[in-house]
C-alpha cells in the first residue's frame, strides 16, 4: 500500500506543469523559477532524514514554486529502506526534473570527529569519523582524505545515476562538523562544503518540548535576512511534534510576503565561481 501511494503521489507532483517548464528554461539560462527581479534571495536547503515528510515537502515546494537544494545521504527511512535506495529513486528523479538542485551529504552520513596528524610533520593526514548509517553505523574509525572524498562522491554519483541530472560540486558535512583540514581535503576532491546562516537554522532537529513549532516559526520570520542559507531536514526521528506540517508552508508564505524569493545554491554568489570551475563541473 505504501509503495502504491508513493508512486501515485510522485506522479502527481512530477513537475510536468508550468513550474517545471520555467525551471528548465531558467536552468538553461543560469536562473531559477522564483520571483523575477527579486533583490532579497534566500536559499532553502534540505538534508535527508527518515523521509517521512518528503512527499509533504514536495507538495509545498511545488505549490509555491519554490526551488531548493537537497543534500542527500543514504539514511534509514520510515518505510524500512534507505533514502537513496530504489524505493526513493522516483522521488529524487521527480525533484531533479522540477528544477531543484541536488548535492551530497556523504553516503553514510559520516560525521567528522577529529583530525589525525602525522607525529613527525604535524600535518593532518587522516580523519577520525563516525557514520550514522551504513554497515559501520555508530562505529568510530579513521579514513584518509581520499577515502573521505570518495564517501562524498558516492552519494553524488548515486543521485546522478537515479536522476540523470548532474549534482552540484557541493556537499554538506553531517551536523556541520568540520575542520579546516577536512574542508581543504574536500575541496581538493572537487567539493565545496556548505553550512548555513545562524538565522537559517530552522530548528527542526531540536526537542519539540523546548522548541515548539510556533516559536521556531516566529523566530525564523523575525531573524532571516537577505542572502541567508536555511537548513531543514526530510524527517527527524527524535522530534515528537513534527516540524514540517506546522512550520514549512507558513514560513515560505511569510517570507514571500516579506519580499524574499527563493533560489538554489547554484545561484549563490559564494558558490557560483566554484561551480563554474572546470574541475568541479
Amino acid at each position: 500500500m505504501l509503495r502504491r501511494q508513493f508512486i501515485s503521489a510522485t506522479a502527481a507532483f512530477a513537475g510536468s506543469g508550468l513550474w517545471a517548464l520555467q525551471a528548465s528554461a531558467a536552468a538553461a539560462q543560469g536562473g531559477a523559477p522564483a520571483t523575477p527581479g527579486c533583490g532579497k534571495p534566500v536559499y532553502l536547503t534540505f538534508d535527508t532524514g527518515h523521509m517521512g515528510i518528503a512527499q509533504f515537502v514536495a507538495q509545498v515546494l511545488q505549490k509555491h514554486r519554490v526551488p531548493v537544494t537537497f543534500f542527500a545521504a543514504n539514511e534509514p527511512t520510515k518505510e524500512g529502506g534507505s533514502s537513496l535506495g530504489d524505493f526513493w529513486a522516483p522521488w529524487w528523479k521527480a525533484r531533479a526534473e522540477e528544477g531543484h538542485r541536488l548535492a551530497s551529504h556523504t553516503y553514510d552520513h559520516m560525521y567528522w570527529v577529529a583530525d589525525i596528524r602525522d607525529s613527525a610533520t604535524g600535518q593532518v593526514t587522516h580523519f577520525k569519523v563516525r557514520p550514522s548509517a551504513g554497515e559501520r553505523a555508530n562505529q568510530t574509525f579513521v579514513v584518509s582524505a581520499d577515502e573521505y572524498c570518495a564517501e562524498i562522491a558516492k552519494a553524488a554519483n548515486r543521485l546522478e545515476s537515479i536522476t540523470g541530472h548532474k549534482t552540484l560540486p557541493l556537499y554538506r558535512a553531517p551536523g556541520g562538523k568540520t575542520s579546516p583540514a577536512l574542508i581543504a581535503a574536500a575541496q581538493k576532491g572537487g567539493y565545496q562544503q556548505v553550512g548555513w546562516a545562524a538565522a537559517g537554522f530552522l530548528g527542526d532537529e531540536l526537542p519539540s518540548d523546548r522548541y515548539p513549532n510556533d516559536k521556531l516559526l516566529d523566530r525564523a520570520l523575525k531573524n532571516i535576512r537577505n542572502g541567508d542559507i536555511l537548513l531543514a531536514h526530510l524527517g527527524i526521528w527524535s522530534r515528537k511534534d513534527p516540524w514540517a506540517p506546522a512550520v514549512l508552508e507558513p514560513l515560505i508564505v511569510g517570507l514571500l510576503e516579506r519580499g524574499f524569493c527563493f533560489r538554489t545554491l547554484a545561484e549563490h554568489p559564494a558558490y557560483q565561481g566554484w561551480i563554474a570551475r572546470p574541475h568541479a563541473a
